[in-house]
């Protein structure tokens, strides 16, 4: 049997092998860190690689993403469907084997990672996932919902601001089941962090509510095990376990050089590093008895049969819950859900409310049809809107419930959503203030990335949330989410298009949506049966002319009833104006030739788009002769209604717009 050093020189070997081959990449991570994962993943993971979807396996996130070639190694090693030949196409176009773990591009990549601390934010989602899941489903004797969270983090995940944030949530909430290996190696790419990293991480976490474990040697597979179990001892608390690495370990002339981090080693030191470690094959060749010390299918096929066993018990005792997990898990909806009849009461009702208390009344509606729902805010959810009826929160001694209060934490919950959401069985929603999506920015990016569903719900949408002025004032954040691929970006006119909004979000499988939402009221607007169904098109006519038009207006949000009032005027002096409602772009977009002419007619050029947001998004629709009434500044701290005069959103302005053109 090969011994634990020679196993880990495995992973040292195809790390420094597939960067050499790339001539880019990262070997010092994968080196330095080798005997802590060969210790993880042989002795502690409990995973499949048979099954790499099974619910419940241990979630492994490498956080420092640039060290990627250390789970690429693993997972070749350990029998998941990632073969030599993709590793030896490291950093290739179309190999699954990217620069860093992509999401869906390899078996066993729970995310994405790269963008540091990230990964340690994710892995909070999924231990928040984990603790709330077991809460809800396990019953006395029956545990069916019972795995740890691992993550490796770098000193780039630690001076990330991010990890602050998430780490901090976590002490709070107690999540005893996540175990973070912080590879203290004293190097990023500068040289030595001593220059511009001398916090007391030990102290720090502690500080958070963490259970620590300082010095260990990250080399000595003794104090790995040790510590490990240390950690599993302490299921009150997460757990940091602070291992003291060698970058590159094994390189003789670059190993603990900033030299070793980023940039393959070279021919030489290749060769120096096989002579070192005692590892005499050739590039990308493993010797059967080291793919044997590492095998894996067959302990993960006991694992999951075990647990099979176990919910078959459950199933017996509790059918209906095992039911509802499964369906969970699955990522499926109710078949009972009827989303689509909150649309049509709520243009029935016909109020006069702003959409972010249209949002909180579809939430009153959806969130006892969907026990997945786990929502949250930043610390606003008296002004988000997000705490609903029968929002319950999560709390450290009582995990059974579905909201979440993050704390003036906007990246963090962006992340740690994107966390929960890759674990399965929630769908996660969570606010702010439109304005502050610029601290969730990345989050929401790699959400888009990934394909994740996740819901965010932006309120306070434009120069009309008033006197907190320009500090609190979007602009450029709407062209910004609208021009994020993958993301679907909505700003409701009223109540009705809030309810269609919300209907999408959650039907949506395949990526994040954006719910951009008003402070102030947002009147009500008259919809025949067929508008209803078109709002799920993205844009539609929602007034016309009794002939071919010769205007277009479109408008968004709060802005549709300026719209409607200046197609008034026209149409009394004898204008034919169309006005068209586009809440989400996107959407509207993705519609077919046909419909997207019959919406916006080609031969119709005079055309004006009213939002309040910055202009220079609606040229696409509007053309270099339309016309925009929109934002090319920053806001003023005052009145909405001054705001909106000061700032040119009248009827008055749309109609002279309108006029020049015609």
């Amino acid at each position: 049997m090969p011994s634990r050093f020679e196993l880990a020189n495995a992973i040292r070997a195809l790390s420094m092998d597939a960067v050499q081959k790339a001539k880019s990449g990262h070997p010092g991570a994968p080196m330095g860190m080798a005997d802590i994962a060969e210790v993880l993943w042989n002795d502690y993971l409990k995973h499949n690689p048979n099954d790499p979807r099974w619910a419940d396996r241990d979630r492994f996130v490498l956080s420092n993403g640039h060290g990627s070639m250390l789970l690429y190694s693993l997972l070749h090693l350990t029998g998941y469907e990632l073969s030599l030949e993709q590793l030896q196409c490291f950093r290739q176009l179309h190999s699954p084997t990217a620069g860093h773990p992509e999401f869906g591009y390899a078996p066993g990549i729970e995310t994405t990672t790269g963008p540091l601390g990230q990964g340690l934010a994710n892995a909070v989602g999924m231990a928040i996932a984990e603790k709330t899941l077991a809460a809800q489903f396990n019953r006395p004797g029956h545990t069916v919902v019972d795995h740890y969270t691992w993550c490796f983090v770098g000193d780039g995940c630690m001076m990330e601001g991010i990890s602050h944030e998430v780490s901090s949530l976590a002490g709070t909430h107690q999540l005893g089941k996540l175990v973070v290996f912080y590879d203290d190696n004293g190097i990023s790419i500068d040289g030595e962090v001593e220059g511009w990293f001398t916090d007391d991480t030990a102290k720090r976490f502690d500080a958070y509510g963490w259970h620590v474990v300082p010095n260990v040697d990250g080399h000595n597979a003794d104090e790995i095990k040790a510590a490990i179990e240390l950690a599993k001892s302490h299921d009150d608390k997460p757990s940091l376990i602070i291992c003291k690495t060698m970058i590159g370990f094994g390189a003789p002339n670059k190993q603990g050089k900033e030299d070793a981090h980023g940039a393959p080693l070279g021919e030489e030191e290749v060769a120096a590093a096989r002579k070192q470690l005692n590892w005499p094959h050739e590039p990308f060749h493993i010797p059967e008895p080291i793919y044997q010390g590492w095998e894996a299918r067959d302990k993960g096929k006991k694992w999951q049969e075990e647990w099979n066993t176990r919910f078959s018990r459950y199933a017996e005792a509790f059918p209906a819950e095992a039911r509802e997990l499964k369906r969970r898990l699955k990522g499926q909806l109710p078949a009972e859900l009827s989303s689509e009849s909150l649309i049509e009461q709520s243009q029935e009702k016909g109020e006069s409310i702003a959409s972010r208390k249209a949002s909180q009344a579809a939430l009153n509606a959806l969130g006892p049809q969907l026990p997945e729902l786990l929502g949250g805010s930043a610390d606003l959810g008296p002004s988000n809107l997000t705490f609903w009826k029968g929002a319950k929160a999560i709390t450290p001694e009582d995990a059974d419930g579905n909201y979440l209060h993050y704390g003036v934490r906007e990246f963090g919950m962006g992340a740690i959503m994107n966390g929960i959401a890759l674990h399965g069985g929630f769908i996660p929603y969570g606010a702010t203030f439109l304005i502050f999506m610029e601290y969730m920015r990345n989050a929401v990016r790699m959400a888009a990335l990934m394909g994740q569903r996740a819901i965010y719900i932006f309120t306070h949408d434009s120069i009309g949330l008033g006197e907190d002025g320009p500090t609190h004032q979007p602009i450029e954040q709407l062209a910004n989410l609208r021009a994020t691929p993958n993301l679907s970006t909505w700003r409701p006119a009223d109540a009705v298009e809030t309810a269609a909004a919300w209907d999408y979000a959650i039907k949506r499988h395949s990526g994040p949506t954006a719910l951009v939402l008003s402070r102030q009221n947002l009147p009500h607007q008259a919809r025949t049966r067929a508008q209803l169904i078109a709002i799920q098109r993205g844009g539609y006519v929602l007034q016309d002319s009794d002939t071919t038009p010769e205007l277009i207006l479109i408008a968004t949000g709060s802005e549709l009833t300026l719209a409607m009032q200046a197609a008034e005027k026209l149409s009394q002096a004898g204008k034919a104006v169309r006005v068209v409602s586009m809440p989400a772009t996107d959407v509207f977009d993705r519609q077919d030739a046909e419909y997207r002419e019959s919406v916006l007619p080609a031969a119709v050029t005079a055309r004006v788009a009213v939002e309040a947001s910055h202009q220079d998004f609606w040229y696409k629709y509007v053309g270099l002769q339309g016309r925009i009434v929109a934002m090319n500044s920053f806001g003023e701290s005052a009145p909405a209604g001054d705001l909106f005069k000061h700032f040119g959103f009248t009827v008055e302005n749309i109609v002279a717009q309108a006029e020049a053109l015609l």
